[in-house]
C-alpha cells in the first residue's frame, strides 16, 4: 500500500482558502491557491495529501449539502481537478474527507423531508420521530451528531443512502481521481457500511487507501471489524505532547509499546495507524509546548514511531494557534508558505522515512529510556534504525549493545560510531541506520 511509505500534509480548505464561515453561495475559484503551494509541499517531501471537507457545506465542510460539487465558496469542480492533477504530475496522492455520518441541515434529502415531513420518499434516510421536536423548532425530532442538530444524522442502514454515498464516491474517483478517503468519525459509521465501502473502493481502484478517525479504543481491532488500512493515533498524539512537557519520555514510549512492542498482547503491531502532532481540531503543537526546542523532536517521534506521519498546513514552520480561542484560530489563511529551519529538518525527516523500510515496516524495541532521552529500535529483515532522541539541554551519552560497529544517521548523513556509546547532543534527534 503506497500509504504506508508515504509523508502526508493536511490542508482545511475552507481556512487555507480564507473562505467565509457561512456558505455565501458566490462562486470563488480559490481552490486553486493550493496550486502555489505545491512546490513548497514538495520541497517538504510529501508525497500524499490530504484534504479536510471540499464538498459544498452549509459552513464549517462537516454539514454536507451536496456531495458531488465542490463548495462554491472554494471553486468548481474543474477547479479542484486542476489541482488533484498537478499534484500528481509532482507524484503526489490525494485524499478527501467522507462524511458519511451526517450531512447537513441544508442537503437536498433533509429538505425534501421538512417540507413534505410524512409525505418525503426520504423520510427514511434520517433517523426522524414526526412526534418530537428540535432546538430549531422544526416540529419533528431528529438524531443529529453528539447533539448537534446542525448534523443531522444519516441512517446507514437504508440502502438508498448507501447507494446515495457510493455513488459520489465513484464519481470522486471517475472525475477527480482521488487515491483516498479519510473517513470523519469512523467510530461511529456502521461497521457494516464500512466494509461494503472497502469492497466498493478495492473493486474501483485496488490501492484506493481508506483512513478512519476513531479517538480511543483497541486500535488493533477496530480495523479489524471496520475492515479499513488505517486509522488516526490520538493515543499517542496526547503521549506526545504530555511526555515533552512533563520530561517523562515513559510516557510516550509506554503507550508506543503497546500499540507497537514485540510483546504478544501489543494491540496494532504490523498496523499503520495514522500519526501526528496537531490538526485542524486541536491545538497547533507550537502553542501546546512549553519548551520550543522540543518542537524539532516531536516531529522527530512522529515521523520516528511506527506510522504513518501527517503534517499540518502551518506548523511546518511553527504557526501557533490555541483551541481555547475557537476552532477558526486553528485553520487560519497565510498568504504564502514560509521556510525556515523547522522546515528544513522536516524535509530531512520525510526523506529519511520515505526511504526506509525499517522505518516505513519495522517493528519497535525499546533499547535505551530514561526521563530525558529514548532510544528506541526500527527493525525489519532488511534494516534496522534507531531512533534517538534528547530532550534535554545537556548532551548524554548511552551506552547499549547496537548489534553493530557503526551506522549512519539519516536525518544529518553523519557517521555514528556506537564504540563506547552513542553521543546525543542537546536537544537533538537521530535516526540511525546501521551499516555492519
Amino acid at each position: 500500500m503506497w500509504a504506508y511509505e508515504s509523508v502526508f500534509y493536511q490542508i482545511y480548505p475552507l481556512g487555507f482558502c480564507g473562505a467565509p464561515f457561512e456558505n455565501d453561495g458566490v462562486l470563488e475559484h480559490r481552490i486553486l491557491k493550493v496550486n502555489d503551494w505545491i512546490p513548497h509541499i514538495k520541497k517538504l517531501g510529501v508525497n500524499a495529501i490530504y484534504f479536510s471537507p471540499i464538498f459544498e457545506s452549509d459552513t464549517h465542510g462537516y454539514n454536507t449539502r451536496d456531495y458531488t460539487k465542490i463548495d462554491v465558496r472554494l471553486g468548481t469542480n474543474e477547479d479542484f481537478k486542476q489541482v488533484v492533477d498537478n499534484l500528481h504530475k509532482e507524484g503526489i496522492k490525494v485524499i478527501v474527507d467522507g462524511v458519511f455520518n451526517h450531512v447537513g441541515r441544508g442537503f437536498f434529502a433533509f429538505k425534501d423531508v421538512l417540507e413534505k415531513r410524512w409525505d418525503s420518499p426520504y423520510k427514511d434516510w434520517f433517523n426522524i420521530n414526526f412526534d418530537g421536536n428540535s432546538n430549531y423548532n422544526d416540529g419533528l425530532w431528529y438524531e443529529g451528531w453528539e447533539g448537534n442538530y446542525d448534523l443531522v444524522k444519516l441512517n446507514l442502514h437504508n440502502e438508498d443512502v448507501v447507494q446515495h454515498i457510493f455513488h459520489a464516491v465513484e464519481g470522486w474517483i471517475n472525475e477527480f481521481d482521488i487515491d483516498g478517503i479519510r473517513l470523519d468519525v469512523a467510530y461511529c459509521l456502521d461497521y457494516g457500511f464500512l466494509r461494503r465501502l472497502r469492497d466498493f473502493t478495492d473493486s474501483k481502484k485496488s490501492d484506493f487507501f481508506l483512513v478512519g478517525e476513531v479517538l480511543h479504543g483497541e486500535y488493533g481491532r477496530m480495523l479489524n471489524e471496520m475492515n479499513i488500512h488505517s486509522v488516526t493515533n490520538y493515543q499517542c498524539y496526547k503521549g506526545i505532547h504530555s511526555a515533552f512537557n512533563s520530561y517523562n519520555m515513559f510516557e510516550i514510549i509506554h503507550s508506543l509499546l503497546r500499540l507497537f512492542g514485540p510483546e504478544d498482547w501489543t494491540v496494532a503491531r504490523d498496523r499503520h495507524l495514522l500519526s501526528f502532532c496537531d490538526n485542524h481540531d486541536v491545538s497547533r503543537i507550537a502553542s501546546i509546548l512549553q519548551n520550543e526546542n522540543h518542537l524539532p523532536l516531536v516531529y522527530a517521534m512522529v515521523f520516528g514511531m511506527p506510522g504513518i506521519p501527517i503534517v499540518y498546513y502551518g506548523s511546518e514552520w511553527g504557526a501557533k494557534g490555541d483551541k481555547s480561542q475557537g476552532d477558526p484560530a486553528l485553520r487560519l489563511s497565510y498568504d504564502a508558505p514560509e521556510w525556515n529551519s523547522l522546515c528544513d529538518f522536516i524535509a530531512k525527516l520525510s526523506e529519511a522515512k520515505k526511504n526506509s523500510n525499517a522505518l516505513n515496516y519495522g517493528g519497535m524495541r525499546s533499547v535505551v529510556l530514561t526521563n530525558k532521552q529514548c532510544i528506541f529500535e526500527r527493525k525489519t529483515a532488511e534494516e534496522r534504525v534507531f531512533v534517538c532522541i534528547n530532550m534535554d539541554g545537556e548532551g548524554y551519552t548511552a551506552h547499549y549493545d547496537a548489534g553493530c560497529g557503526r551506522g549512519v544517521d539519516l536525518i544529518s548523513g553523519k557517521e555514528i560510531d556506537f564504540g563506547g556509546g552513542t553521543y546525543l547532543e542537546p536537544y537533538s534527534a537521530m535516526f540511525v541506520k546501521c551499516e555492519y
